[in-house]
């Protein structure tokens, strides 16, 4: 298989757990009175992920096909069961999770292994030219979850959602004038989900002017600048963040690049936007290398979905979008996450032992 990847992947999960021990150590002292108590729940997470992505890298990835309605049924049910009150568990305003004991599980990210696996599936199974049938049923599989998503609400997964089903569209050959309707339309729709839900559009306000609200709507973007814009070429050094006691909110969480550049400076930033576009290089030479059509797709919607993800998350946190909450692959806290992350780097690793790269 890519040891290059495999390499790649085992860095950023490493590196990832160090950076959240760094980022969350003051919040978890203070919560639960130890310092590592996130980094060694990501690290048993860690553990259990990149034992996943072994297993996973030695199944034929032809089994996601022939389940693949499964899946999706199953993540759509899931979807619908966190929506259902005493069931789906609230944070930060969005019924996102599913509690299971002591853990709990994010549905969306099922839903975009779902969505990825039955879509690339269709259209694999489709001839040379997509029908407008056939273009119909794609629209449903994707726009179905994605509106599961928003009733949440959830906008960073749900765009994740959509903007991986529709690349697979874009890779299956899908005319541009379908996407340049699409465009309008996902245009107007944003509009109208802005304008109705007051949340969202006081986050587009206080993207364009955080200082207007410094306490309220603009402080974590404030914090989040004051972070990453100070720290110079090389930064504070590793531990030495000053954002993380207390003034940039669960900095091991969304916004962990921000630490991440208040302790590295540019250099440790730049490395670690360095290492994602390795990761997705190598997901793309495995993907034109793949042995058919499923294959392309599966490894093509696995690096847009990686792809999307740290694009939203990284231009967050800089302060080129509105907030919008999302994990930044394989160094933000999280299990379900890190374990779908890891879950499809195992089928990338899988596709690429069908061919050299």
């Amino acid at each position: 298989m890519d040891r290059w990847l495999l390499l790649l992947i085992v860095i950023c999960t490493v590196f990832g757990i160090g950076l959240i021990d760094s980022a969350s150590s003051v919040w978890a002292l203070d919560r639960f009175g130890d310092a590592h108590f996130f980094s060694k729940r990501q690290g048993v997470f860690a553990f259990a992920g990149l034992f996943l992505m072994v297993m996973v890298s030695r199944i034929d990835y032809f089994v996601w096909r022939k389940y693949a309605k499964w899946i999706y049924l199953v993540s759509f049910l899931l979807l619908i069961l966190v929506l259902i009150p005493g069931v789906g568990l609230v944070r930060n305003g969005s019924q996102s999770w599913i509690g299971a004991g002591p853990l709990s599980i994010q549905p969306a990210e099922v839903a975009k292994l779902g969505v990825l696996f039955l879509t690339a599936g269709l259209i694999s199974r489709s001839s040379k030219k997509i029908t407008s049938v056939r273009l119909l049923q794609l629209m449903g599989v994707i726009i179905l979850p994605f509106g599961a998503v928003m009733l949440q609400p959830d906008l960073g997964s749900g765009t994740v959602i959509l903007g991986t089903g529709f690349a697979l569209l874009f890779l299956a050959g899908v005319s541009y004038r379908f996407f340049l309707l699409l465009f309008a339309a996902g245009a107007a729709g944003f509009a109208a989900l802005i304008i109705s839900a007051p949340y969202r559009l006081q986050r587009i306000t206080s993207f364009l002017d955080p200082w207007e609200d410094p306490l309220g709507a603009g402080f974590q973007m404030i914090q989040s600048l004051y972070a990453s814009g100070p720290a110079g070429l090389f930064g504070f050094g590793l531990s030495n963040s000053r954002q993380k006691h207390f003034y940039l909110p669960e900095p091991q969480n969304d916004f962990i690049f921000a630490i991440a550049a208040e302790e590295f400076g540019f250099a440790g930033g730049t490395l670690i936007m360095l290492l994602f576009l390795l990761i997705i290089w190598r997901g793309v030479l495995i993907a034109l290398h793949a042995p058919d059509p499923f294959a392309m797709l599966c490894a093509g919607g696995i690096v847009m979905m990686i792809g999307i993800q740290v694009f939203i998350n990284i231009s967050v946190v800089i302060g080129l979008i509105p907030v919008t909450g999302i994990t930044l692959p394989f160094f933000s806290y999280g299990g379900s996450s890190l374990l779908v992350i890891l879950f499809s780097c195992g089928i990338l690793l899988n596709i690429s032992r069908s061919r050299s790269v």
